[in-house]
């Protein structure tokens, strides 16, 4: 065999095997290059705030206050926010401190019920 076919045999296989070092550093090194984003809420919102206020009723009927709506998506589970107010935050006149709204649980839509007819 001549002296160039066999050098040729010899350094195909260092050079395939120098090229996938490159390729594999180059992968290994490209996050730190430019990482990918992330973010720190998801992507999709598991609750719904029903726009505006609304009138909430107790379940025990033993009142009604103004307040806000906020459905949860996963479960259906429907919860009240009373504002004591027309505005869409909690409000307390008589105190300095920002008041806090505890939530009133209304019921829930059997959201596993709705089928494509």
């Amino acid at each position: 065999m001549p002296l160039e076919k066999q050098s040729f045999r010899y350094r195909l296989p260092f050079a395939l095997v120098g090229l996938v070092a490159i390729v594999l550093t180059a992968i290994a090194l490209l996050p730190s290059v430019s990482p990918p984003s992330v973010y720190a809420q998801s992507a999709v919102s598991a609750i719904y705030v029903e726009p505006g206020v609304t009138i909430i009723r107790s379940p025990d009927g033993s009142g009604q206050v103004q307040g806000k709506v906020v459905i949860d998506l996963q479960t259906g589970d429907v919860w009240g926010f009373p504002t004591s107010s027309a505005a869409p935050y909690p409000v307390d006149q008589t105190s300095t401190r920002p008041p806090v709204s505890k939530p009133v649980y209304l019921g829930r839509f059997d959201l596993a019920a709705m089928k494509r007819p």
